[in-house]
């Protein structure tokens, strides 16, 4: 079983868990920026920041045979904080570089009129820098939240194939599964979904545009549902095949539209 988490704060995690997943078969990740759990005060913490995630990242992930890439955005938690918001006019200079697949995480947290100017601010970013978006949607009011989104990238003009709407569940799937939007899932131990709950999504959706993540990061979370996933959708039926596209293929065909992603040793392609 080849895994490719599309989204994971690898910052937060220790070298024993690369090891952990390079050993279940997790063999590439996408980092995107996000909140670290502690308010930053100034635009340079955020250089630093990004300068990791591009940098040292890469290179920690590298000595356990995973392939590291990053997504670069003002998350939306930050959007609400006027200190944060100069990161906007930084996030040019690295949506350039090389190890960068998309803009993200962009979206709501609690859907403010200043998280609504970030969000569509980098959207448009998104559409200059010819790149993929990653969108965040809200744990609170979440259908609201997602509906919001959607409008939000409908007024964009960035094609919605482009879009990834991430931490979707039961109550959400429906409201994305046709606007032409990929469909992301995050599996927590106690929170969000399940490996048995995303098992009956496919069952009841399939396997198209659909994409499974452990966004494990500093909170109660597992780098390794990925694959309890996989395992148990071999063992509801589904073919080895059907979990390739899930937890592989699906991301790949995702994030290459950057036209940056680096897979070729991995069996995957480059660029």
């Amino acid at each position: 079983m080849r895994i490719f988490d599309p989204h994971i704060h690898m910052t937060s995690r220790t070298t024993d868990d690369y090891e952990r997943m390079a050993a279940a078969g997790v063999r590439a990740v996408v980092e995107p920026a996000s909140w670290l759990g502690q308010p930053r005060t100034s635009v340079d913490t955020f250089v630093d920041y990004f300068d990791s995630l591009i940098g040292w990242e890469p290179f920690r992930a590298g000595r356990f045979g995973v392939r590291h890439h990053a997504t670069v955005a003002l998350n939306p938690k930050e959007a609400n904080d006027t200190r944060c918001r100069p990161v906007l006019d930084l996030l040019p200079r690295y949506l350039d570089k090389d190890g960068v697949v998309a803009v993200g995480e962009i979206g709501y947290d609690s859907m403010t009129l200043a998280e609504d100017a970030a969000f569509a601010g980098q959207l448009a970013l998104a559409v200059a820098h010819d790149l993929p978006a990653l969108v965040h949607t809200p744990h609170r009011d979440k259908a609201r939240g997602v509906a919001r989104t959607l409008a939000v990238v409908a007024e964009s003009g960035i094609d919605p194939g482009r879009v990834l709407v991430d931490h979707l569940n039961e109550v959400t799937v429906e409201l994305v599964r046709d606007t032409g939007c990929w469909l992301g899932f995050s599996i927590y131990p106690e929170t969000k979904m399940s490996p048995p709950r995303m098992v009956e999504l496919l069952r009841a959706y399939g396997t198209e545009r659909m994409l499974v993540n452990s966004a494990a990061d500093w909170g109660r979370s597992d780098p390794l549902l990925t694959r309890d996933t996989g395992e148990a959708m071999l063992l509801a039926g589904f073919t080895e095949d059907d979990v390739d596209r899930v937890l592989w293929r699906n991301p790949v065909e995702f994030y290459g539209q950057s036209g940056r992603l680096d897979l070729a040793d991995l069996g995957g392609p480059r660029g």
